[in-house]
């Protein structure tokens, strides 16, 4: 689990196809490695990661089919920054909102302008996403926790301000980049809770109307 406060802003270093899926090397910038053993996780854009190999100055790990395609990940290059913070532990601060670092879509940016010393980024989220994100409720983007300020549709709108600029890979955005979305981890469930006894049927998917009537909720 983590809390979506970034904690440094990693690199990639290299990627390596490794039987099918991918082995990753990120270098961890000016995140202190000093508590991290063997399978332990980081998110990296939001991803949950294992390190597999500690080198010294980032970490290695394996990224699954699975991963690939509900991620961003497979479309990086070498070079390219992502955002990093290492799991809780029962001594963290829950700084940001609960964040299992599994990925549940990809988003684009659409439009982004100043506001102030802020900036006002609009996104849009894959159609099926669109009805777990609320206004004023949590949404991650790329790992870091947000607040939803619109909602017009799939698309959302964020304000970012300075210290997350300054501290995230928000500042590498533009129309058109690719993001990492993790709704709230309440809602899903709240949506699977809600479905009663028919999410025990096969082929349980959303809600419906007649759903939630034949369980009491109309």
């Amino acid at each position: 689990m983590f809390t979506g406060i970034i904690q440094a802003v990693g690199e990639i270093a290299a990627m390596e196809p490794s039987g099918g899926d991918l082995r990753l090397r990120i270098n961890t910038g000016k995140l202190d490695l000093g508590d991290v053993a063997l399978g332990d996780s980081i998110a990296a854009n939001g991803a949950c990661l294992t390190v597999i190999e500690l080198p010294g100055d980032g970490y290695w790990a394996d990224v699954s089919v699975e991963t690939l395609n509900f991620t961003t990940l497979g479309g990086l290059k070498t070079g390219a920054r992502v955002n990093l913070e290492k799991a809780l532990t029962p001594a963290s601060r829950l700084g940001g909102h609960i964040v299992s670092g599994h990925v549940d879509g990809v988003g684009e940016v659409v439009s982004l302008h100043e506001d102030a010393r802020s900036w006002r980024f609009v996104l849009r989220a894959p159609d099926e996403l669109a009805k777990y994100i609320a206004h004023k409720g949590s949404i991650t983007v790329d790992g870091t926790s947000l607040t939803v300020n619109a909602v017009n549709g799939a698309e959302f709108e964020l304000n970012i301000i300075p210290q997350t600029m300054a501290e995230t890979v928000f500042a590498d955005y533009k129309p058109g980049t690719r993001v990492n979305l993790e709704v709230d981890v309440i809602a899903r469930y709240l949506e699977r809770l809600m479905q009663g006894d028919a999410a025990a049927k096969p082929g349980a998917g959303s809600l419906s109307l007649q759903t939630l009537t034949e369980n009491g909720y109309t």
